[in-house]
């Protein structure tokens, strides 16, 4: 019930369920001391198979005794899907002692909820500056609230296709506009692009983005 009732706070805390912005975030972040910049990430970024490729890493790396931070969306049934620390999703108590504290920092400045629950990933991710975090980005990419990693360790890009069209001016509703917001702003570290259909997908990306692809 607690849990629920800061959820129902975040949610009142903007207007607008999306704002493409990265401002808030940033500014909220600030104020908690940068975590972004404390913790090693690989993010993935594009429109299909996010999900399950970020399981199939985090499989891997347990497996290789690496313990992970992993944060995703949506959640299926509860809220702490979304926050794994330690290999381990937080419980009720945690989760909402972590929402609290960001809560209070954030003094009910506007904020999307999105973009709180995602500082509070950050927040708590820094607390386990050894452990490797997979991110997976929210809609598109250049102003998705996970998107102000000052480095990260690679990123991989999936399948991107068509989707979020509301999201976009109805002149710009095309695959080009789309892979732009997915992948002109990655950040300068191995890039990892899955298959892509068609394949003249793989050379806007490239077109998008000049650095180390595999």
């Amino acid at each position: 019930m607690k849990l629920q009732k800061i959820l129902s706070r975040f949610l009142k805390l903007h207007k607008k369920e999306i704002d493409l912005s990265l401002d808030r975030i940033i500014h909220l972040c600030e104020k908690l001391g940068d975590p972004q910049d404390k913790i090693k990430a690989i993010s993935i970024v594009g429109t299909n198979g996010k999900n399950s490729t970020i399981q199939a890493c985090y499989s891997i790396l347990k497996e290789a005794g690496i313990k992970c931070n992993v944060y995703t969306s949506p959640h299926i049934q509860k809220i702490n899907e979304r926050f794994v620390f330690n290999n381990q999703q937080l419980g009720d108590d945690e989760l909402a002692s972590l929402f609290e504290e960001v809560e209070r920092v954030n003094a009910n400045n506007p904020i999307t909820f999105f973009e709180i629950l995602t500082a509070c990933f950050f927040h708590k991710a820094a607390q386990y500056p050894d452990n490797l975090n997979l991110i997976e980005a929210g809609l598109f990419h250049r102003f998705d609230a996970t998107n102000i990693l000052k480095n990260n360790l690679a990123s991989i890009v999936t399948s991107i296709s068509k989707d979020h069209l509301d999201w976009l001016p109805e002149n710009e509703r095309t695959i080009d506009k789309i892979i732009f917001e997915k992948t002109s702003n990655l950040l300068n570290s191995n890039i990892i692009v899955a298959k892509q259909y068609p394949d003249s997908t793989l050379e806007k990306i490239k077109k998008n983005y000049s650095s180390k692809f595999i």
